[in-house]
């Protein structure tokens, strides 16, 4: 049975870049798992079976398009694999954590098969954006069928 990430939690990354997960999440994620830049300035935790799944969509887009190469790119470059300490703690690398933005302050959010690690700021910027209409959302996806 997959695991689906829920929840909202507040965690502090110290000053060597390490991040306490949260105990709910981390029999979940497994001995090692993979960090990546995300949409919207955050990074994206997959499990090991989530990123196969989603490494496997990656080969699919064809290799001739400029954008399918870039979204690749985007996603392969910055990764990194990591594992929890005996702490439950992950290792941030300097390169995704100035690519997030990500300091001091964090929030780390259960987004179905993935998660979510975010800045404070960039966290609460995007929850107050005036453009983020949950009603416009939804309709945009009862047109996909959801």
């Amino acid at each position: 049975m997959k695991c689906v990430f829920i929840g909202e939690y507040q965690h502090n990354i110290d000053d060597k870049g390490r991040l306490t997960m949260p105990s709910k999440f981390r029999e979940a994620l497994g001995e090692s798992f993979i960090l990546t830049k995300g949409m919207d300035k955050c990074l994206f935790i997959f499990p090991r079976d989530e990123w196969s799944t989603f490494e496997e969509k990656l080969k699919t887009l064809p290799i001739s398009s400029k954008d399918a190469r870039a979204f690749t790119r985007f996603f392969f470059a910055g990764a990194a694999e990591c594992e929890l300490d005996k702490q439950g703690r992950i290792m941030v690398p300097s390169n995704l954590r100035n690519y997030a933005g990500v300091s001091k302050e964090t929030y780390i959010i259960g987004v179905s098969s993935r998660l979510e690690i975010w800045s404070k700021e960039n966290w609460e910027d995007y929850n107050e954006d005036d453009d983020l209409s949950y009603d416009a959302i939804a309709e945009k996806m009862s047109m996909l069928g959801i």
